[in-house]
């Protein structure tokens, strides 16, 4: 049974999925938030594909830092997920916060990709 602070942030994410929308020039980039880790995919909705997905868990990460539940592991999986996309020729697109605030590891997270160059 998910609590009620779950069931909050879901309802946000809901609403805000209502006015998101991608395209295959411009993807989707969903964040997901747990205690111990971050998540990110970049999803083509027109398509309904996931283009590709990284974690704090991935090696890359794990290698430079312990624990991938903070600001600073938030920061490294943004270069990442930056450098990532520019070798698929993506520069644009649309960041999905997944019903969480823009603070902390997810405001964390955007920065690190705007300075890597992507446009949302």
């Amino acid at each position: 049974m998910l609590n009620l602070k779950e069931r909050a942030r879901i309802a946000r994410h809901k609403r805000i999925r209502k006015k998101v929308k991608s395209s295959p020039e411009c993807p989707r980039l969903c964040v997901h938030r747990s205690l111990k880790n971050l998540y990110i995919q970049v999803i083509d909705d027109q398509c309904a594909k996931t283009i590709f997905s990284l974690s704090t868990l991935s090696k890359e990460i794990k290698e430079r830092l312990r624990y991938g539940g903070n600001v600073n592991a938030a920061q490294l999986l943004g270069e990442l997920a930056g450098e990532r996309l520019k070798q698929k020729g993506i520069v644009k697109i649309v960041f999905d916060r997944g019903g969480y605030l823009y603070h902390g590891r997810v405001k964390a997270l955007a920065e690190s990709l705007r300075k890597a160059g992507i446009v949302f």
